[in-house]
């Protein structure tokens, strides 16, 4: 040990218990560890920086999750990689650690995993700790939490974070306590304690289950309640009509519930003839339901197109393509309707929205999206705030919505890809032989199912996305993917691609299939693994159940970025979270992937890059990011690429097909 390093340490002494003006090193100062993303603090990130820096770690927790783990698997990949080895001790407490966590940990080459028996030893095991050594030098965070998702990223957690010595009381004390733990005879290895751990756990799980089926619950309509978003919405649009206003706009991020909060200001308003326009006819049956949910049969509720004429209902559901067409606008009076609502309303300077709104001559028109800005909003008659009168009845944006807790958590992972072709000759018109079996080679697949396979999924089997450049691609990748074993199940791929040319009824078909669960299977129908599809999932789609969708494609604009990301940010019973792999490759504009996580306006090159360095600590709530060093050296090459920064990033930013 080098005086130079022992004078750091007794700095970082001075600081964090005598005079906190002191100045001194943060790497040899102890800290108190907490979770604030509003101050660029989590428990995640502290561990995922002190594993990196380190030569060997120790870990003692009670608890352990997949949900906690999921975060740290890209960083424990690298640790794999470098023969970094590591020790975790668990216990069988309560049986709360996942044994599929356990058994993801275990395959990891560089990790010796045992499991605290505390039935055995017959004695509580709520250890917290995790220790660091690197050469000398201890850094040791104990503290309040498990690995578990809440607890490294949004619970209140306290902990602290000791920096010492070999020779240090404190560390020879706790790194002897580790040691007599691990070396205990209630302490198993994996292999002794699994089978057994496994069986009890699924045993109390199921009785868990039936315990549920035996509690008296309410029914839906009585448990739906508006949510903070859906009150401050009902709230203004009140305020909106009152002072004398036509038309809304409702701005509010995938997953928040606009279609539950239409219906509720609907029933709240007083509204008894409304029309809500959508540009699919599986969207109007499934809002169709929604709306039954809140209104039960106070009100007739009937489809208008795709076979269905039921105009005379007080509440009809019907698409624009439909109703645009004279022989079912016409069987209407031009003022028929109280309100009408327009889903998806970035569409709606399109000339087919155009002839309906200049037909109708509703009390209110309602536009909904949680995309409003477009390439072309400079142009008169194009700019949707300017065509809803610029009344905003509510605006909650993605950053807000993960702040309230209104969306599934997500981890994100930013990873190279393997496919090493431009975003030009991906998406050029003829694309040659060559740069087409770049992108649907055995080898690119391979790395795609590692990859879905080592990050995983929330939930039972995976029901995933899969979104790429172009349709062919599409094709040939579910063609791939259905000959090949899914690791997971044993049995082979079950994927299809959907793309433009696929019926309704196809549609409908797949979203069932992915949703479905195993023990549901029949003759006639099973359940699928994927869909692949270019842009038709891209909005307007409601697959509650998906828990993983992968990014195959450049990203060329971060609206449409954040539209494939939110398919995945329902929130589902039994989904904890959902995985979002993004394939990284040589493309142009892959500065927009920082943009649209964090959503920032400023388009300063700095602060982007500090995003990508930094962005898993100020991300709100549960959710994570995280690029691995190639992806980020990819990203950081895009921006000093590029010049005139602002005007190319907002441009970007705004630009979505009408």
């Amino acid at each position: 040990m080098t005086n130079e390093k022992l004078a750091e340490i007794r700095n970082g002494f001075e600081t964090a218990y005598i005079d906190g003006t002191f100045s001194s090193n943060l790497a040899y100062k102890p800290q108190f560890v907490s979770n604030n993303h509003r101050e660029g603090k989590k428990v995640l990130s502290s561990i995922e920086d002190e594993l990196l820096a380190c030569n060997q770690f120790q870990i003692s927790v009670a608890f352990i999750t997949m949900s906690g783990i999921t975060p740290l698997l890209q960083t424990l990949r690298v640790l794999e990689k470098k023969n970094i080895h590591g020790e975790i001790l668990t216990t069988n407490y309560l049986n709360f650690s996942e044994p599929k966590a356990l058994e993801k940990l275990n395959r990891l080459k560089n990790i010796t995993l045992k499991m605290y028996d505390v039935e055995a030893a017959d004695e509580g095991f709520h250890t917290k700790g995790y220790i660091f050594k690197k050469e000398e030098i201890y850094r040791i965070i104990i503290g309040s939490s498990n690995i578990t998702s809440a607890a490294l990223t949004s619970n209140r957690e306290w902990n602290t974070k000791l920096v010492s010595t070999e020779q240090g009381e404190m560390a020879q004390e706790i790194i002897a306590e580790f040691k007599e733990l691990w070396k205990s005879r209630y302490a198993l290895g994996f292999d002794e304690f699994y089978e057994v751990y496994l069986e009890q756990y699924k045993t109390i799980k199921r009785q868990r289950e039936i315990a549920k089926l035996d509690e008296i619950t309410s029914i839906e309509k009585y448990r739906l309640k508006p949510n903070s978003m859906q009150v401050g919405f009902i709230t203004n649009l009140r305020k909106i009509l009152e002072s004398g206003e036509k038309k809304a706009l409702l701005i509010s991020a995938t997953g928040t519930g606009k279609t539950y909060a239409s219906a509720f200001a609907m029933r709240e308003l007083g509204f008894k003839r409304v029309l809500f326009l959508v540009h699919r006819g599986q969207l109007a049956r499934q809002t169709k339901k929604s709306y039954e949910k809140v209104f039960a049969k106070s009100v007739s509720m009937g489809l208008v197109g795709a076979g269905y004429h039921e105009y005379d209902c007080d509440y009809v559901f019907a698409t624009v393509q439909t109703l645009n067409r004279d022989e079912y606008l016409l069987e209407y009076a031009s003022e028929e309707f109280d309100c009408i609502i327009l889903d998806e309303a970035h569409h709606t300077s399109a000339d087919t929205y155009q002839k309906v709104m200049n037909y109708f001559k509703p009390k209110l028109w309602l536009g909904m999206t949680a995309t409003p800005d477009k390439r072309d909003d400079n142009i008169e008659s194009k700019n949707i705030y300017e065509i809803f009168n610029y009344q905003i009845a509510y605006e909650i944006r993605l950053q807000q919505a993960m702040e309230e807790n209104m969306l599934c958590p997500f981890h994100y992972f930013g990873i190279s890809d393997i496919s090493m072709i431009s975003d030009k000759q991906m998406k050029a018109k003829n694309i040659s032989e060559r740069d087409f079996n770049k992108i649907t080679g055995d080898e690119r697949v391979r790395h795609i199912i590692d990859q879905s396979n080592y990050y995983g999924y929330s939930g039972d089997r995976v029901k995933g996305l899969i979104f790429c450049s172009r349709i062919d691609e599409s094709e040939r990748l579910s063609e791939k993917f259905n000959h090949i074993m899914n690791p997971a199940t044993g049995k082979l791929y079950r994927t299809i691609a959907l793309n433009g040319n696929a019926s309704e009824g196809e549609r409908q078909e797949a979203f069932e299939r992915l949703a479905m669960d195993e023990d549901k299977v029949c003759d006639k129908i099973e359940p699928l693994d994927f869909i692949f599809s270019v842009e038709i999932l891209n909005e307007g789609v409601d697959i509650v159940e998906v828990n993983q969708v992968i990014m195959l494609r450049p990203t060329q604009s971060p609206i449409v970025f954040i539209q494939q990301l939110g398919r995945g940010l329902r929130k589902a019973e039994g989904k904890e979270y959902v995985v979002i792999l993004d394939f990284i490759g040589n493309y142009n504009n892959n500065f927009m992937i920082p943009i649209a996580l964090s959503g920032d306006r400023s388009y300063n090159p700095d602060t982007i890059r500090k995003y990508v360095i930094s962005g898993n600590s100020t991300i709100p709530g549960a959710s994570t990011i995280h690029f691995d060093e190639i992806s980020k050296d990819k990203i950081f090459s895009s921006i000093d690429k590029i010049k005139g920064m602002k005007s190319i990033i907002k441009e970007s930013y705004i630009s979505l097909k009408n």
